[in-house]
């Protein structure tokens, strides 16, 4: 794969926004571990290979295990996950498939019995984020594999 546009070298204002929502999120007192989760899901959701390669080095990093990361994607029929993850991880579904479905109400209550108001602010700034962040890198084929976390 032969990259198109290194975006964040050509046009650094462009993504000053993007940076300010991760660094609110990351501020925001949601777990790492969980955030990562998110990242990873969506980033699963849309096929966007560099964005896998580096939030599951930085899953890792933060704690996450390798059998958790494996079963990602089929993580209503695993067992390794908490409630509150399971939450996290269906409204991450829901959110990056929007086009698709509905946000339903039973989906915001299931997930308001996990998050107060301002973490489901929070979660759902993480998943506009990553979905961002996953447009532009499979639009401008960021290729995958150099990522290392600090």
């Amino acid at each position: 794969m032969k990259p198109r546009i290194k975006y964040s070298e050509n046009a650094p204002e462009a993504i000053k926004g993007l940076l300010e929502l991760e660094r609110y999120v990351h501020g925001s007192g949601l777990e790492r571990r969980l955030y990562e989760l998110v990242k990873t899901r969506a980033s699963q959701i849309n096929g966007c290979a560099y964005c896998l390669d580096m939030h599951t080095k930085d899953a890792r990093k933060a704690g996450e295990t390798e059998q958790r990361l494996y079963a990602l994607s089929a993580w209503r029929e695993a067992p390794f996950y908490t409630d509150r993850e399971r939450a996290a991880l269906a409204w991450t579904e829901a959110l990056t498939l929007i086009s698709e479905n509905d946000v339903p109400d039973a989906l915001y209550q299931a997930t308001r019995k996990h998050f107060d108001e301002k973490e489901i602010v929070a979660l759902t700034m993480a998943i506009v984020a990553i979905n961002g962040w996953n447009r532009l890198a499979i639009s401008f084929r960021t290729v995958p594999g150099s990522y290392e976390p600090q």
